[in-house]
């Protein structure tokens, strides 16, 4: 999505006008590819065994990590993609910093770009929901507990991955929970990297002064002079950064290289004990990761930065691993302690720098 300038005279309210996300929920939801098609019974039955194997998930992640001991277990949220999007939509501008418009609230829209801005959420949202196994949102508000953070299972999307890799589905679910309750154990334990998140993210979608022209013609030369591969693959949506953001933007990925390397880090120390197909399931994950794409879904992928996301995955493990077993779990979790721990983006891929910096 990209934001239009508007002339520096104008009324403050046009500068930064409201995306309407009630419309890009509604749209998401009309455009959503649909789920795998199974019996309400059998449907019944995943949302059951998800909900369990997310409270399972808790103990030997907080075990290994060292991370939430004594924290409540929350329960989990089974949603279909629908309900993902409406999800995404409630969090997303609390993510950003504004307000949420869904639901018939219109004053929120300021103006038609905030309409324009709300289909193309929309039609973002609802690729993303088709692609989305779960994830802990820290941005809303857990309907039970009244506090912020929540974590969201996709049930036919998780569905549809089993079925593709041909995993134990009882191995697959709990392999995926382990994953994700390792991210709302990171945040719950921690609860400054919500806002040290949303702090950043603010920044990165702060205007940036430059029209829609300057940042078309600061990607084509991007691209052409092949910047666009710096530090790997990142997405042409981080190219349209003005250089006053570029320090936000490595604080970002830095920070989501950290957690999905974390993630990944535990799910292997605690996958086999727990899951006894967890070999399997790693070799054919990593191998859907990696499979290719049509030409629509990279042109997309590219654009929001999925592959970035994916080689996130692989470098921050690596981190965790040589920190981990250099120093130990205890001394690791050190990274938690503040925005100074954090990894700089050059350590990410050199840890015993990180290691002689911090510790």
């Amino acid at each position: 999505m990209t934001e239009t300038q508007i002339e520096d005279d104008a009324p403050e309210a046009a500068q930064a006008p409201n995306i309407d996300w009630g419309l890009a929920a509604s749209l998401g939801r009309k455009v959503a590819r649909p789920g795998p098609r199974v019996t309400r019974y059998t449907m019944d039955q995943i949302h059951a065994e998800l909900a369990d194997a997310s409270v399972r998930a808790e103990a030997p992640v907080r075990e290994v990590t060292g991370l939430a001991d004594g924290l409540q277990v929350p329960t989990a949220r089974i949603l279909d993609r629908a309900g993902w999007i409406d999800a995404a939509a409630l969090s997303m501008p609390a993510m950003f910093g504004g307000e949420s418009a869904v639901g018939e609230n219109p004053g929120l829209v300021q103006n038609t770009l905030g309409k324009v801005a709300g289909a193309q959420a929309g039609g973002l949202l609802a690729f993303l929901s088709g692609a989305i196994l779960g994830q802990y949102d820290p941005f809303s508000i857990d309907d039970e507990t009244g506090e912020a953070g929540r974590l969201l299972l996709v049930a036919p999307n998780i569905l549809a991955a089993e079925r593709q890799l041909r995993a134990v589905p009882s191995d697959f679910r709990l392999w995926v929970c382990l994953h994700e309750v390792t991210h709302r154990v990171q945040f719950s334990a921690n609860p400054w990297l919500a806002g040290y998140m949303q702090e950043n993210v603010a920044t990165l979608t702060d205007d940036a002064g430059e029209s829609t022209l300057d940042m078309i013609t600061r990607i084509n030369e991007s691209v052409r002079s092949g910047r666009s591969r710096e530090k790997g693959v990142l997405g042409v949506m981080q190219l349209m950064q003005a250089p006053e953001q570029r320090d936000a933007m490595d604080r970002v990925l830095v920070l989501g290289t950290l957690l999905e390397g974390h993630a990944d880090h535990v799910m292997d120390a605690v996958g086999p004990a727990l899951v006894p197909t967890v070999a399997d399931i790693r070799a054919g994950f990593d191998a859907r990761r990696r499979r290719p794409q049509n030409p629509l879904q990279r042109i997309i992928r590219a654009l929001i930065g999925m592959d970035a996301k994916i080689a996130q995955y692989v470098r921050g493990k690596a981190f965790v691993d040589a920190v981990v077993a250099e120093v130990g779990m205890d001394a690791f979790n050190t990274v938690w302690t503040s925005p100074e721990t954090m990894p700089l983006i050059g350590e990410i891929d050199k840890p015993d720098q990180w290691i002689a910096r911090v510790l």
